[in-house]
């Protein structure tokens, strides 16, 4: 499905409800997708965000699977509203929802304990794409979840001999530029705590090796903004979700890889050798039976 207004080009798939291409008078911004290095695009991170240990979930005593991020980016969701083409009078926007048939078959599979519904609207506002993700209660009992976003962005001019490919600039709540403290690893997919923590520079560098441990994971809330500059410190986006209480900073450790993600979260995952309940995981959400929650990040393109 492809909106657009008078600056932006947005394609979204049915598939996990994923943004698979941002162009800005043509010029891609969105990573492509190659297997290469990674085969999606910008995941929906639900009902987990990252990996529980072991891959498990352990809800009043029962124990369930639960993969890396979540079963929603590998869901088929519907179309439930449209308006393609952004005008004066009004936006261009997509909403898609998880479909009953799959929350129901979800619980009753024993893939997830919970009937959770998911509702993900996509609008383009000028030269921004704002993104809502309402998640809601269908269950008869309080539910527990986790929510996040995974989008990946094209390095600008990206040259794999380069020393350093851009940088990320990070900004805090209050609109302030902030440096970040890291005080966890990462250890087969989960947490562990540094000996030493990092902080690390509000013009963060690119190159070859800042991900060679995996992501840089600031919890805390510490970071609310991060943006994408090119190699000549000039800004191409940024990525804005005041309520995030941690924010993922991750691109794979290969050759020539062409790009990085910025990842605001509300939820993050397990520790190391965490074996307690689902309500124990850290930024973890409960919803009362109909309760909402609505969870918005936004990409505003330089």
């Amino acid at each position: 499905m492809t909106l657009c207004n008078d600056i932006l080009t947005l394609e979204v798939a049915t598939h996990g409800a994923e943004l698979v291409s941002l162009r800005k008078q043509g010029r891609e911004l969105l990573w492509t997708g190659d297997p290469t290095y990674w085969n999606r695009h910008a995941p929906i991170l639900f009902p987990a965000v990252g990996k529980p240990y072991n891959n498990e979930l352990h809800v009043n005593g029962s124990t369930y699977p639960m993969k890396q991020h979540g079963y929603a980016r590998d869901s088929e969701f519907e179309c439930v509203n449209a308006e393609m083409r952004g005008c004066e009078d009004g936006d261009a926007h997509v909403t898609f929802a998880l479909p009953q048939t799959t929350v129901d078959s979800l619980a009753e599979s024993n893939t997830y304990p919970y009937r959770l519904g998911l509702a993900v609207d996509y609008r383009l506002v000028g030269s921004t794409v704002e993104a809502v993700w309402t998640v809601e209660n269908r269950d008869v009992r309080d539910a527990w979840f986790q929510i996040g976003a995974h989008p990946g962005f094209l390095l600008p001019d990206y040259r794999a001999d380069d020393a350093v490919h851009g940088y990320v600039r990070y900004y805090g709540r209050d609109g302030r530029p902030v440096r970040p403290v890291v005080v966890s690893g990462l250890a087969d997919g989960n947490r562990v705590p540094l000996e030493e923590p990092l902080t690390v520079e509000q013009m963060m560098s690119i190159t070859g090796d800042t991900f060679a441990h995996d992501a840089l994971m600031f919890e805390g809330g510490q970071v609310a903004c991060a943006e994408l500059c090119d190699k000549e410190m000039r800004p191409v986006l940024r990525v804005s979700c005041p309520q995030a209480e941690a924010y993922g900073i991750w691109a794979p450790h290969k050759v020539g890889c062409p790009f990085v993600c910025l990842e605001p979260w509300c939820g993050i995952c397990d520790a190391q050798g965490f074996a307690g309940d689902i309500s124990q995981r850290q930024y973890i959400h409960r919803l009362a039976p109909a309760e909402r929650y609505a969870f918005s990040y936004s990409i505003d393109v330089m």
